[in-house]
């Protein structure tokens, strides 16, 4: 499962610094000039500055507040006479649409565009290069919706929220049929019950979808005291530009952070210095959206990880952390194209990837999904992601001679042991403590503690239900 620590990352020779496109100059970020009534708007990268975006440019879908835009369009979606209201996972879907980690989708997808992702996990940009576009990003209508929509010949849609405010407009609409087992089936591979994602957000979903241009009223906020982490692209590449950053490598996880992760991410760092690289920085990088109910939680995440660069684990001179909004979907090698494609949206040119990433135990039986090793394969070679860069992977795991974590010793597995993420939840759940030098003291406390809060009340037998994050 992605849990063990067996990563990898890819790069060509390409990517070395000099050779090729502006590498090894510090970063520049260049913006676009915001106004008009266009929805897309962007942060188009200069030569000498970091990977460009998918499309050559951030399509941020954010109405600006200057001009006036901001107000009109909150009037503009107040009189339109038809809302689809939006559920936690449409919300995720939009927050992501809005700030360009989908570049260059300028909305939710219309059917060309749904077929293409389905089909071909890319989509068919407007100069006829492939773009990476794995997972659909889609928004499902039931039938009396549908039927009120198109018998106004309406074009345009109100978004709301659960508390029926407005968010944002869709406009230029396309209604098309939502085939959920076709979806299922070309997204994980399987329709056997009990996906998660599925069932949160497909199986009851609408017969429909509807697609179009959007434009988002303002920058979707959560405020449940973690905004401050919810960095966007262009948030990120200023921030990768600030530091003069001349490597941008990222780590995707949905699990807290242990010392064998934080091996391998500072063995990435010290390879891409040997290639010579001045300043390569790490986006350390959670997945914040939908997430299964038995994973841990992303306010208790932040706050372990939190500590392991308190507890200099990581360094934090070197280290960005920030929450990438997208739920999971838990499909193995289709999944992982798109966290990588959406990182290459936010500056990173390099791409840490586990074993089994983005996978799951299979819902009905007692094995794996999917094949440990086949995301990292099909990763080298997705259509559209020929820019990220891998390096050959290391495995890690506790070393028992030494007391730390450690890249795995064939000549002497004898002395290996692989914790899993179960059995590390397993341990934290009973109190149990962890070999020495397996996490940060601060960040197993934090740990242990939320497991803790889900104990039953004394004289009670009943588990307290975990929140999702």
């Amino acid at each position: 499962m992605a849990t063990q620590a067996a990563f990898a990352v890819r790069f060509p020779q390409l990517a070395r610094p000099g050779r090729g496109h502006g590498q090894g100059q510090p970063a520049r970020v260049g913006v676009a000039v915001r106004g008009g009534r266009a929805a897309a708007r962007g942060v188009r990268c200069r030569a000498g500055g970091l990977i460009e975006p998918d499309g050559g440019r951030l399509v941020e879908l954010v109405a600006p507040e200057e001009g006036g835009r901001r107000a009109a369009l909150r009037r503009e979606a107040a009189a339109l006479p038809h809302r689809v209201r939006l559920g936690r996972v449409d919300t995720e879907w939009l927050h992501v649409l809005s700030e360009g980690w989908a570049s260059p989708l300028r909305g939710f997808m219309r059917e060309t565009e749904f077929l293409q992702a389905l089909h071909f996990n890319a989509v068919r940009g407007a100069d006829g290069t492939l773009v990476n576009m794995s997972v659909p990003i889609v928004l499902a209508l039931d039938d009396a919706q549908r039927r009120a929509i198109q018998a106004d010949g309406a074009t345009a849609v109100a978004l709301v929220d659960a508390h029926d405010r407005p968010v944002a407009v869709l406009s230029d609409i396309e209604i098309y049929k939502h085939n959920k087992e076709e979806r299922i089936a070309r997204t994980w591979g399987t329709t056997a019950r009990g996906l998660p994602y599925v069932e949160e957000a497909i199986t009851n979903a609408g017969d429909w979808l509807i697609g179009g241009d959007l434009e988002v009223i303002e920058p979707i906020k959560y405020n449940d005291g973690l905004d401050q982490y919810r960095l966007s692209p262009s948030q990120l590449r200023e921030e990768f530009a600030r530091r003069n950053a001349d490597a941008v490598f990222a780590f995707q996880l949905r699990n807290p952070v242990h010392n064998g992760h934080a091996l391998l991410m500072t063995d990435t760092r010290r390879r891409l210095l040997e290639m010579g690289y001045k300043n390569p920085v790490l986006l350390l990088h959670p997945l914040g959206g939908f997430t299964k109910a038995d994973d841990v939680p992303l306010s208790v995440r932040m706050k372990q990880h939190e500590k392991v660069l308190e507890e200099g684990v990581l360094n934090p001179e070197s280290t960005v952390v920030a929450i990438f909004p997208s739920p999971m979907h838990y499909a193995g090698p289709t999944e992982v194209q798109w966290h990588a494609k959406a990182r290459i949206n936010a500056g990173a040119n390099f791409y840490i990837v586990g074993r089994d990433p983005a996978g799951m135990g299979h819902p009905t039986e007692k094995r794996d999904l999917y094949d440990a090793d086949h995301g990292k394969k099909v990763l080298s070679m997705a259509p559209g992601l020929e820019r990220l860069n891998i390096l050959p992977f290391k495995v890690a795991a506790y070393d028992t001679k030494h007391n730390k974590m450690n890249f795995f010793d064939p000549s002497r597995k004898e002395d290996f042991l692989f914790i899993s993420g179960t059995k590390m939840r397993s341990l934290a759940k009973n109190r149990e403590s962890p070999p020495d030098g397996f996490m940060c003291p601060g960040g197993w406390k934090v740990l242990v503690e939320y497991y803790d809060s889900l104990a039953p009340p004394e004289g009670s037998s009943k588990l307290r239900e975990a929140v999702a994050a």
